[in-house]
């Protein structure tokens, strides 16, 4: 039986955001698309591990900017990784 601690915790969160900051740099690398264009709900959803209704509160609290094309809705790319680099 292994017992988890607080630091051990701790540690893993950190790991964590570096693997997410890594995976966002390296596909924000690997891109060549259109810059203006960003993350749709579900890879937004799926970066920050939140839910829809949060998702929306990060909307109408605009600290993440966002736009709607043709029904679809685009969250701006620099917002989520700053999100991602504060600890969110």
């Amino acid at each position: 039986m292994e017992i988890v601690t607080k630091e051990d915790l701790q540690a893993f969160r950190r790991e964590l955001l570096i693997d997410v900051r890594t995976i966002i740099r390296e596909e924000i690398a690997g891109r060549k698309e259109n810059p203006l264009q960003g993350y749709k709900t579900k890879d937004v959803r799926n970066i920050l591990g939140c839910s829809f209704n949060k998702l929306v509160s990060l909307r109408v609290s605009r600290k993440v900017r966002w736009k709607k094309i043709g029904g679809t809705i685009y969250y701006n790319r620099d917002d989520v990784r700053r999100l991602v680099e504060e600890g969110f």
